[in-house]
C-alpha cells in the first residue's frame, strides 16, 4: 500500500472515529507502525503522562510512550521525589529514546490572588533549575481559585499583573534550545467549581493584555467543551497565543471518537491554520493505552 492509499484508508477510519465511539479501536489496529512514521501535520505531538502507564517505573513509562509513536512527554511534578540517581537514569532513558519533556506543571501558587504574587514568583524561580535539569522549556501554571472579597475585574487584573511580574524571570532564557515559556491553563467549573479561569475567552484576553511571546495559553479542549464550547472559533481568533492544546473527549475524558467533540474538524482547522505548537494527549484510554495513543495520533495525521 502506498502512502496516498494508506492515508485515504486511514481518513475513512478517522471519520468514523469522530462519529462512532468504538471506531478508535478499529483505527488502532490499522498498521500502527506506519501511523507513527507518517506525519505531515505542522504541530508536534505529546502525551500528558499522568493519564497513562501508571504504576510502573518512569523509564518504562517513557518506553511505552515511545512505543506508541510519541517523542514528547508532559509532566505534573513526578520528579518531586526523584533522587539524583533517578534524575540521571530517567534523563538517560529519555535521551536514548530521542524524547523530550516539553512541559511540566508543579507550581503551587496561582495568579488570581495578589497576596500570592511573591510566592508564585518564588515558585517560578524554584522551578527553573529543575526545568534545566529536565531540559524542559515550558512551565504550566494555573489561575488558582476564586478569591472571596475580590471582584472579577480585580482578579482578572491580578492574573495579568502576575504574568507581567514573572516575565523578567524568563525573558530571553532558553532551555534545550527553546525559549522558556509560562503557559496558563483553563479548567472547567465541573471539575473545579472554585477555579477562576474557566473561560478560554477570558484567558485569551489576559494573553493579549500581557502581550509577550514567552507567555502563552494552554487551550484544553476537554475543559472548554464542558465550560463554554465553540472550540474552533476560539482557535481561529487566537491562534498566535496558543502554545499547547490538550486532547480528551467529552464526557469521560477518554480518547477522541468516544464522545461529542469532532476532533477531525479541529485537526483539519489546525492544519489549515498551520498551527505549529503542541497537541498533547491527556485522555484516559478506554482500551489498551498504546493502541489508543496510536489511534489518536493517526486520526490527526489522516485528516
Amino acid at each position: 500500500m502506498n502512502r496516498r492509499s494508506f492515508n485515504r484508508q486511514l481518513s475513512s477510519f478517522a471519520l468514523g472515529a469522530s462519529v462512532l465511539g468504538g471506531a478508535p479501536e478499529l483505527l488502532a489496529n490499522q498498521s500502527s507502525s506506519a501511523a507513527s512514521k507518517i506525519s505531515s501535520v505542522p504541530f508536534q505531538f505529546s502525551v500528558m503522562l499522568w493519564t497513562v502507564f501508571t504504576g510502573m517505573p518512569m523509564e518504562d513509562r517513557l518506553a511505552k510512550v515511545a512505543e506508541a509513536g510519541y517523542r514528547n512527554v508532559q509532566l505534573v511534578g513526578e520528579y518531586r521525589m526523584w533522587t539524583d540517581d533517578q534524575y540521571a537514569s530517567i534523563n538517560a532513558k529519555r535521551k536514548s529514546l530521542g524524547m523530550t519533556f516539553d512541559a511540566t506543571t508543579g507550581v503551587k501558587h496561582g495568579l488570581v490572588n495578589p497576596q500570592d504574587r511573591d510566592a508564585l514568583l518564588a515558585d517560578v524561580k524554584d522551578a527553573l533549575p529543575i526545568m534545566e535539569k529536565l531540559e524542559c522549556p515550558s512551565l504550566i501554571i494555573t489561575s488558582g481559585n476564586v478569591v472571596p472579597g475580590l471582584s472579577r475585574d480585580e482578579q482578572h487584573q491580578s492574573c495579568i499583573d502576575g504574568l507581567r511580574a514573572a516575565i523578567p524571570l524568563i525573558e530571553g532564557k532558553k532551555i534545550n534550545g527553546q525559549p522558556v515559556k509560562i503557559i496558563v491553563e483553563n479548567i472547567d467549573p465541573e471539575e473545579n467549581p472554585k477555579y477562576y479561569l474557566t473561560s478560554v475567552a477570558e484567558g485569551f484576553e489576559i494573553m493579549k493584555a500581557v502581550d509577550h511571546p514567552q507567555v502563552r495559553f494552554l487551550y484544553d479542549l476537554y475543559h472548554e467543551q464542558i465550560a463554554e464550547g465553540n472550540l474552533i472559533e476560539k482557535i481561529q481568533k487566537n491562534l498566535p497565543y496558543i502554545a499547547v492544546i490538550h486532547i480528551a473527549d467529552v464526557p469521560g475524558r477518554h480518547e477522541p471518537g468516544t464522545g461529542e467533540i469532532n476532533f477531525a474538524n479541529i485537526y483539519r482547522k489546525l492544519i489549515e491554520l498551520k498551527y505549529d505548537g503542541t497537541v498533547a494527549m491527556e485522555f484516559k484510554p478506554t482500551g489498551d493505552p498504546t493502541a489508543m495513543l496510536r489511534a489518536a495520533r493517526a486520526m490527526a495525521e489522516s485528516v
